[in-house]
Parts: C-alpha cells; structure tokens; sequence
C-alpha cells in the first residue's frame, strides 16, 4: 500500500509536467497556438468584425475593455488557437495609470490576458464604476491601472500583461507575456 501511495505521488506531479510540456510543444509548433509574440497586431475577437485589426481609437477610453486576440502581421494568422490568448484591451489616460503599469503602455492602451489567474476562467464582467475587470466565477477583481494587480477575490496573481507599443495608430505587442497566462494546479 505504501508503494501504491509513493507512486501516485511521485506519478502525479510527473503526469503533470508531462502534460504541461506537450501542451507548450504544442504552442510552439501550431502558429494559431503560440502566444502573443514582439510585433503581433491585436484583432478582434468578437462577432462584429471578427478579425479586423484593432486601432487607438477603437478603444474608448475608460473602457470597456476591447475583446481581441493576437494576429501574426507577417502572415495574417490570428493566433486564436488557444484560450489562453484571448487578450483584454482597454485605454485610460496616462496620469491614471501606476508607474509601472505607465512604462508597459503606449497612449495609455494596456493589454492583458483574458484569462483568470484563479482557475482559469474568462474574464467577461467589466465595473465599470471603479475600472476593474472581474471574474465572473469566483468574483477576483484586477486593477488594469496597476499591472493587473489582484484587488478582490481568490486569484492568487496579477493578470499577466503583453506590453504595447503604437505604429502608425495601431497597438503591436512589444514583447510577449509577462507572467504566465491561465491558473496553475497544485
């Protein structure tokens, strides 16, 4: 009995990585999954254009949030492959952003993944009275003024964000994630 329960706890977390690092081989070979990359244009994802590319001035500012996905520029292919790539736009005056929220932005546009850090689930609601965007499963709330600090609930992390630069008006993802999209197990 006790090799049974030594197995499963050594098989587990083996099981685990395994799965993990054929899901990121998967990520790296299918260009619809790889995650948001230096240079990416955003791209909406919603059912009213789908696809076109996303503008400064598409983004209101104050929000709400602008749905989207990243987009290989070079080829056209909208990396929409993987949930975790659903991405949150949204637009605020540079004096109300955080410091450091301020260096990862670009006419006040943010980024952020659409995904919560708790247990995985989109992030759909908006507040707009306090500009928070907010779980709808467990109810975390996270700051978007301030690097997608966690404000409420159960997330035990910021949202990760994709930091942006501006060409010729459109949004590009200057680098990719910072920190790891989705929740973590165990």
């Amino acid at each position: 009995m006790l090799r049974g329960v030594f197995a499963i706890g050594v098989g587990l977390p083996l099981l685990h990585l395994c799965a993990r690092s054929l899901s990121e081989a998967h990520a790296q070979g299918d260009p619809k999954s790889q995650r948001p990359q230096n240079g990416d244009r955003f791209v909406l994802r919603t059912d009213e254009q789908p696809g076109k590319v996303i503008k400064v001035a598409d983004i209101p500012i104050g929000g709400p949030p602008v749905p989207a996905f990243p987009m290989d520029p070079t080829n056209g292919v909208v990396r929409d492959g993987s949930r975790l790539n659903q991405l949150l736009l949204v637009r605020f005056n540079a004096s109300d952003l955080s410091e450091e929220t301020k260096s990862r932005s670009a006419d006040g546009v943010v980024v952020y993944s659409g995904v919560c850090t708790h247990a995985g689930c989109d992030i759909t609601i908006w507040k707009a009275d306090a500009t928070r965007f907010r779980c709808p499963c467990h109810e975390s709330e996270f700051d978007p003024k301030d690097a997608g600090r966690v404000v409420g609930g159960p997330a035990p992390r910021r949202l990760p964000r994709v930091p942006v630069k501006v060409v010729d008006g459109v949004p590009v993802a200057a680098a990719g994630f910072l920190g790891r999209p989705g929740f973590q197990t165990g």
